[in-house]
């Protein structure tokens, strides 16, 4: 799936270069600036994603423990 958006993205750079050829070679030289920008807030979303893990975990030790197995599908 990420090489699919990567593909996608990559295409429609080209079409931009195509059609209006400065905008598109701005908006590469701004990609690794807003790449640096965002990296703060994915590793944000990184460190909620393991705390909600953590608590999920910890919630249902007492089912684990009382034997309780998901029924596969």
């Amino acid at each position: 799936m990420r090489n699919a958006m990567i593909i996608l993205g990559f295409l429609l750079w080209c079409c931009l270069l195509v059609l209006c050829w400065p905008l598109a070679i701005l908006a590469a030289m701004l990609l690794p600036v807003v790449w640096l920008l965002a990296l703060p807030f994915r590793m944000l979303g990184l460190v909620v994603e393991a705390l909600f893990a953590l608590i999920r975990t910890l919630l249902f030790i007492p089912a684990r423990v009382l034997g309780y197995r998901r029924k596969s599908a």
